[in-house]
């Protein structure tokens, strides 16, 4: 082998080597799913610990203490959603089946957690996102792309009600404005007010 033949083999074999290295240090900086959930529970955590926070439901819709300085209530087992209520809205409640609008403003809690700036995200404020729905009860069609989370408060309140949620992605959006908080574990504050349809 000739000495320019031996350092164009050498040569290879460096480009070859580097990479090999910089792949593996690609794949090494990937983040797991199981990462990921640990992050958002970091983040929730966080948020909840800085807040008045009660694991138990009242009974009836009346006993849920109400305003801007009122509890958490968590409203699954799993610990997947919380609620403060703002304001009750009206006593008759939303049967399943009936079309919900709502107006909504999130902020991303892990965000908050890695101390990155945040804003408010959603149709509260802008109508350029226009109006969204749910079907109560329904996770198909346009319900779908809010998930089940949202829902939640109805079992309590009727429609003009008002709440923010916790909502850890497992029932939260999967499928806003191309985006799914669901594969992506991305808990958000969500503040909801609910509206009956206008005919």
């Amino acid at each position: 082998m000739t000495d320019i033949t031996k350092k164009m083999t050498r040569t290879i074999w460096m480009l070859i080597l580097a990479f090999t290295v910089a792949g593996m240090a690609s794949c090494s900086k990937s983040v797991s799913y199981s990462e990921l959930l640990r992050e958002e529970e970091k983040a929730v955590n966080q948020f909840l610990a800085g807040q008045k926070v009660l694991l138990e439901v009242p009974e009836d819709s009346i006993s849920f203490i109400v305003g801007k300085d009122a509890p958490f209530y968590k409203l699954d087992e799993d610990g997947y959603v919380y609620m403060q209520v703002i304001s009750k809205g009206e006593a008759e409640k939303v049967e399943t089946g009936d079309k919900v609008y709502f107006r909504f403003s999130r902020q991303n809690l892990k965000e908050l957690y890695l101390g990155n700036d945040t804003y408010d995200d959603g149709n509260s404020n802008n109508v350029y996102y226009g109006d969204t729905y749910f079907i109560l009860g329904s996770q198909s069609g346009t319900s779908a792309n809010y998930g089940s989370g949202i829902q939640m408060p109805l079992k309590f309140f009727g429609y003009d009600c008002e709440v923010n949620l916790v909502l850890k992605s497992y029932y939260g959006f999967t499928n806003y404005n191309n985006y799914n908080d669901q594969s992506s574990c991305q808990p958000y504050l969500v503040n909801v007010r609910y509206f009956r349809p206008e005919y």
